[in-house]
């Protein structure tokens, strides 16, 4: 078979591959919905600045905690209220999911290339490197992961980057385990075997071989740890310790609002909703995707 004729098989068949898992990830409804909500999160992080009426710093000295424009004492200005200061409830949300989504990213990121390569070096060479790393795993597990970030976040100073490396240090020992548990099951397989006998060294082999075949479980972990992220950095921010003011992050904004809960409960409601939204949405994508990945949950 020549190289022409090989070519379009390998793309029928991934072709096939992806109508099959779009199939079993579009038989769950609500991971659908869920991937809908989110898609939309990311266009309006995109679109921000167009979108938004008014810059998220700009505040208006006459118009303090102005409720949503269809309640009494509304202003058609401001759709969705103003906050303690003057500013655009709806123009500092539409900012805030730009600073949300990448934290969920950049936390993902950073936890996949980190946990990944100790989970590699982990399943693939076993014996005191094994035993090294997963007890370093081990020590971070056993701490609840905000009071670690926490700490981590006050001996690095607040911050917006330094919540991220807090938040990705906590979450990285699972990408770790998940991958050192995959590599355990699939580096003594035969093709792995037919590999190293025709002379791949051990980074291709776990690279090139072992990993693309691990992949599975790692991406459902990584959209489950983007929403796990997403709470953490509010969390922080919601502390103090997170993004600073006047950053329009949602966790911040919680914050900066707590002390009129009752007095102007819209300060507190809309960014409690959209992180709620948000995190609902990519648990249900996490869900999708792991019946679509899971063979096992496929033949059922």
């Amino acid at each position: 078979m020549t190289t022409t004729e090989i070519v379009p098989e390998i793309a029928t068949a991934r072709g096939a591959a992806l109508r099959e898992f779009w199939y079993a990830f579009s038989r769950n409804k609500g991971a659908v919905i869920g991937l809908v909500v989110f898609v939309l999160m990311v266009l309006v992080a995109l679109f921000a600045p167009l979108l938004a009426p008014f810059a998220p710093e700009i505040q208006d000295k006459t118009a303090f905690l102005k409720p949503p424009a269809w309640t009494a004492g509304g202003d058609p200005r401001y759709l969705l209220g103003t906050d303690p200061v003057g500013r655009d409830m709806l123009s500092r949300l539409l900012h805030g999911a730009r600073f949300s989504l990448l934290i969920g990213f950049v936390v993902v990121v950073l936890s996949l290339v980190f946990g990944i390569t100790l989970g590699l070096l982990a399943g693939y060479f076993r014996g005191w490197v094994d035993t090294a790393i997963m007890r370093v795993m081990d020590l971070i597990l056993s701490f609840p992961s905000l009071l670690l970030a926490l700490v981590m976040v006050t001996i690095l100073g607040p911050g917006l980057f330094n919540a991220m490396l807090a938040i990705a240090l906590v979450l990285q020992p699972h990408f770790a385990r998940l991958t050192r548990a995959a590599v355990m099951a699939e580096k003594n397989r035969e093709y792995v075997t037919a590999a190293r006998l025709a002379g791949a060294g051990h980074i291709r082999l776990m690279l090139r071989t072992i990993l693309p075949n691990c992949l599975g479980p790692l991406i459902v972990q990584a959209t489950l740890s983007f929403s796990a992220a997403i709470l953490e950095a509010a969390a922080l921010g919601f502390l103090g310790l997170g993004a600073q003011p006047p950053t329009p992050e949602w966790g911040t904004m919680l914050a900066n609002a707590r002390e009129f809960i009752q007095r102007a409960p819209w300060v507190v409601t809309f960014p409690g909703l959209a992180i709620l939204v948000t995190v609902l949405a990519i648990n249900l994508i996490g869900d999708g995707l792991r019946d679509a990945l899971d063979p096992k949950l496929k033949r059922s």
